[in-house]
């Protein structure tokens, strides 16, 4: 396990420093680059409330805390669980039966691989996914995936949920939207390359809860090895650790640490931005696990606010591009990612060639699901 801090970009300089600045290319360079090796990187942005997150967090928490026959009310597995609430036990991690992803496993150091999920049952965590997009200007081929969002019904629930999620949410589509930019001008294509593609994206703010009294027992998997199949992933701050990545670069399991204090978001990304890039980013591979420090945080937590719920939230916001949008790679990025390849295999290291067939965003999000048990 790598001690590896990941790279930090500062959103406030692309924010603040003229466009064609020397500090804003440098960042922006900075944010491309930490985005090819490591598939990841913290970002701050003055914008961000820790406060806005704490209110965020308390809400998921006395959400999924209700009693299942209440939770249930808000399931829609017709719609792919896309909005509403997922259940415990019906998210299965892709990697347990996809061939790519196991061989991915198996050229790690022994030391270096998440817990073992060959034998792994569908993940023992709970979703809610609540849509932060705009309604495109046309009719969209993928209707069950621009479905309109479940509140919940619960009084004690229903007067605070859509405020809250709108804005935590709203902060985090903003951080990610800008940190899309600075990307997209860090590989050398326009400012807005990536956030047109995905102007009419579903995006999902789209919280995870983990019963850390029933899931207590250390190295229990709440979230199997996997990657995400969006373009960038953004988190907040948990109250519980517990998330592992893995950087491309080296093949290390790095266990994400926030730094103690401010305004501080992380970034991953997905198969989406994999696929534009012909490669050139890769899909960041993680996992979440009771390690010591969670079971650390649970009796602190214990100790301090001994009425609140034991349970795991991880504050998360899943950035899709539209739809509709024809999905394939750049070539200005994919030439670049075969040179890389070619880099890689003159020094011995052989990394298996993945095609990026053409498609529709929204036939990419299908496949997707299908592999992981969330659409027949």
């Amino acid at each position: 396990m790598s001690t590896a801090t990941l790279p930090v970009v500062d959103i406030d300089i692309f924010l603040r420093e003229p466009s064609e600045s020397d500090a804003v290319l440098q960042e922006c360079k900075k944010a491309a680059d930490a985005l090819i090796i490591y598939g990841a990187l913290l970002v701050h942005d003055s914008r961000v409330s820790e406060e806005d997150n704490s209110v965020f967090l308390d809400l998921l928490e006395d959400y999924f805390a209700q009693p299942d026959e209440l939770l249930k009310q808000d399931e829609r597995p017709e719609l792919g669980y896309q909005v509403g609430v997922t259940l415990e036990n019906t998210e299965k991690p892709k990697c347990a039966v996809d061939e790519p992803c196991l061989n991915v496993i198996a050229r790690l150091e022994p030391s270096e691989r998440p817990l073992d999920i060959t034998a792994h049952q569908p993940d023992p965590k709970c979703r809610f996914f609540w849509k932060m997009s705009e309604k495109p200007p046309y009719e969209t081929q993928f209707p069950e995936l621009n479905a309109p969002n479940v509140v919940p019904q619960a009084e004690t629930i229903k007067s605070r949920w859509t405020p809250i999620m709108e804005k935590w949410g709203k902060s985090m589509k903003q951080a990610v939207e800008n940190l899309a930019e600075m990307a997209a001008i860090g590989l050398g294509l326009p400012q807005s390359a990536f956030t047109d593609a995905g102007r009419y994206g579903p995006h999902l703010l789209a919280p995870t809860a983990s019963d850390l009294v029933k899931y207590s027992k250390k190295d229990t998997i709440l979230a199997g090895f996997h990657t995400d199949l969006n373009f960038l992933t953004i988190h907040g701050r948990s109250r519980y650790p517990g998330l592992n990545i893995w950087a491309r670069n080296t093949g290390k399991r790095i266990p994400v640490r926030f730094p103690p204090t401010g305004r501080y978001l992380l970034v991953q990304a997905g198969k989406q931005l994999e696929h534009l890039s012909g490669g050139l980013i890769k899909a960041g591979y993680h996992e979440v696990v009771v390690n010591d420090a969670t079971l650390e945080a649970v009796e602190r937590r214990k100790r301090e606010n001994p009425d609140r719920p034991l349970i795991r939230i991880s504050s998360t916001f899943f950035w899709h591009l539209s739809s509709d949008y024809d999905l394939a790679p750049i070539p200005l990025l994919r030439d670049r990612a075969r040179s890389l390849r070619a880099d890689k295999i003159n020094l011995g290291v052989i990394e298996d060639e993945e095609v990026y067939e053409p498609m529709k965003v929204g036939q990419q999000v299908q496949n997707e699901l299908k592999h992981i048990a969330l659409m027949a």
